[in-house]
């Protein structure tokens, strides 16, 4: 008998009739002999309404807390789960990331997975009841309920399919696979039937909504098949995209997709003495935060000074500022600004590693628009660039339109 772990998003949840559609395709696959692992999300909205609510109390509330408030939303839509398949005439049982034994770090709010202890897991699917679990969270050693970030339940999920050796881990959304693009943005973007590892993850970091980075780095890690499919398209056999281990002939596309975002902050600090570990100081600072930086960029001035700028998520601008000017006052400079009106715009593609000139055109085809670019950032497969806000559809088109991308067949 298979063991299947499907993951639903808040969308897919977001409503009564929506979670009854979840239960009926859930049992449908019970029906078929597999057994059945379910993480899902709070229901759409519900995290934003609570953290609503904390701010409204504290403009600065206790991350402990924090954990301890947003963590009851996918409480909210466990249990509801587990009643509609109980109602439906199937035994079902939910259960919280502590219940079942999933052990994090204690970095409140952005927790990373240190373990699953799967033996009440067995028990359960032993006794043949589809188990329904709350995705974005765990406990560390001391009990204390933890999550693991926004788009937490994707990296829930894999890592339970990663533990459990599970067959395939299927991704539910709102679309029914990987697209060369936002297909709001680009509306011939093309559904992809594969995509490598690399490439997701890349494109995940970059933008891509569809799958949380760090689950794709659990799924790569533990070689977990892994599929993104649509909750709303009621067929058992659509395929989706599969994520898969890459492959020579993935290297005959130059580039697979563009991504954009628009959620990250630039910070420039200037004026810097220029001497060794000055960088170190300032990115140390802010890791031992747990702030995520992005791109980096260090330019000289005048007289032995530099200026460092990077990007980093608008939710993090706030912590990151304060260290960032904490550091600075440090080193006897002040001068600290802040630009919110920026987007990144990426071109990903396993074809990079082989070809040349990619970013002399994703280059030339940007300039030809009259799209500045501010910031730049390479790795073996993928090319970022900041760009204007207001820039960033129009970039996202060019770029899919300059690469050929609406007749890439994959």
């Amino acid at each position: 008998m298979s063991l299947v772990v499907q993951k639903y998003g808040g969308t897919s949840v977001g409503n009564i009739e929506k979670i009854i559609n979840v239960a009926k395709r859930g049992i449908a696959y019970k029906k078929k002999g597999h057994n059945i692992i379910i993480v899902v999300s709070a229901m759409a909205g519900k995290t934003d309404e609570l953290l609503n609510m904390a701010y409204q109390i504290n403009k600065h509330p206790d991350k402990r807390e924090l954990d301890m408030l947003v963590s009851t939303g996918e409480q909210i839509s466990i249990s509801l789960l587990a009643m509609a398949i109980k109602n439906l005439g199937h035994d079902a049982i939910s259960m919280t990331g502590g219940q079942v034994g999933i052990i994090t770090d204690t970095a409140h709010t952005k927790a990373r997975i240190e373990s699953i202890d799967t033996k009440i897991l067995k028990k359960n699917l032993k006794q043949g009841k589809i188990i329904i679990i709350a995705g974005f969270q765990g406990v560390d050693l001391s009990g204390n309920i933890t999550t693991l970030g926004r788009g937490g339940s994707d990296t829930t999920a894999v890592a339970i399919a990663a533990a459990t050796k599970a067959d395939v881990c299927e991704i539910y959304t709102d679309v029914d696979g990987v697209y060369t693009a936002d297909p709001r943005l680009v509306p011939n973007a093309k559904k992809l039937n594969t995509i490598s590892f690399s490439e997701m993850l890349e494109l995940a970091s970059t933008g891509a909504k569809v799958l949380h980075s760090r689950s794709v780095i659990f799924a790569k890690r533990y070689n977990v098949k892994l599929e993104v499919k649509s909750s709303f398209n009621k067929s058992l056999t659509t395929k989706g995209t599969f994520v898969i281990k890459e492959n020579k002939d993935m290297e005959k596309v130059l580039v697979t997709g563009v991504a954009s975002k628009i959620d990250e902050a630039r910070i420039t600090i200037k004026n810097l003495p220029d001497k060794p570990g000055i960088a170190a100081k300032l990115f140390t600072a802010l890791a031992d935060n747990n702030i995520n930086v992005n791109l980096i960029v260090q330019s000289s001035s005048q007289k032995n000074k530099n200026n460092i700028s990077f990007t980093v998520p608008k939710t993090e601008l706030k912590e990151a500022t304060e260290i960032t000017k904490t550091i600075a006052n440090s080193l006897k400079t002040k001068t600290v600004t802040i630009d919110e009106n920026i987007g990144i715009i990426s071109i990903v593609g396993i074809g990079m590693k082989v070809n040349s000139g990619i970013a002399a055109k994703m280059f030339s085809l940007l300039a030809k628009e009259n799209i500045n670019l501010q910031m730049i950032s390479t790795s073996e497969i993928k090319i970022s660039a900041v760009i204007q806000k207001n820039s960033i559809k129009k970039a996202v088109q060019v770029l899919h339109k300059g690469f050929n991308l609406d007749k890439l067949k994959r």
